[in-house]
């Protein structure tokens, strides 16, 4: 069994109210849960048996951490602020919003890059994205729905890690305010895609055929370009 080497650290996990071996899979190891009638050694070999898939998906989720990791040489932009860290002498994470840059202070001690101080990290930059979108987002909305000449009945900004926006058969635009991490055009074009939805709900040649005039034929350019993107 020397081959789970790869897998990372494994953590196996007893679990009583479950029925089969379930995992959850971490970029640098795997989190096993098992039910009372099966052995560590049935969840070995089941972690090999589905070995590809495991190993692909930490590639995954590796690539999508370094993409979103705050460190202390690598600022980074949004929207409407750039985010910039550093250590300093203080006993908890200090976030600071001033003149477009999110000052991010981290306590000497503690290590920048463990799962625990990333996450302080991004709930405090989450926090002013949030802020930021419901700020820029709806004017931005109403500017291009004027000068597109759609109709919309409501602008809601939600924190949506599943999709960059939404719009409902009532004309109802929601957006994510994780849009405040993409360039302003391919902000647009989500914007854009959902204000098309007001007049084609489907994904049907007339809808494209509408994107790809408001985008001034950008559409495939676009696409292409925003499956860069990943909500961390």
């Amino acid at each position: 069994m020397s081959d789970l080497n790869i897998f990372g650290k494994i953590d196996f996990v007893r679990n009583n109210r479950i029925s089969r071996i379930t995992i959850k899979i971490k970029p640098y190891g795997l989190i096993v849960n098992l039910p009372s009638k099966n052995t560590e050694t049935e969840a070995k070999k089941f972690i090999l048996n589905n070995q590809k898939k495991i190993l692909a998906r930490q590639e995954r989720l590796k690539a999508k951490r370094n993409n979103t990791l705050i460190n202390i040489d690598n600022d980074f932009k949004t929207l409407t602020f750039t985010v910039k860290s550093k250590y300093s002498d203080r006993n908890d994470v200090f976030f600071n919003l001033n003149n477009g840059v999110l000052n991010i202070e981290i306590p000497n001690n503690a290590d920048i890059l463990s799962d625990k101080t990333q996450e302080v990290c991004w709930k405090g930059i989450n926090y002013f994205l949030k802020k930021e979108a419901k700020r820029v987002l709806p004017e931005r909305v109403t500017t291009l729905a004027q000068q597109f000449g759609f109709k919309i009945s409501d602008i809601k900004i939600q924190s949506s890690k599943s999709r960059w926006g939404s719009c409902s058969n009532k004309q109802n635009i929601n957006l994510s305010f994780y849009l405040m991490l993409l360039p302003q055009h391919l902000v647009d074009y989500v914007i854009l895609h959902e204000l098309c939805h007001t007049v084609e709900m489907n994904h049907g040649e007339k809808f494209w055929n509408l994107m790809d005039k408001v985008t001034e034929g950008k559409t495939k350019k676009f696409r292409a370009e925003i499956k860069k993107y990943s909500i961390p």
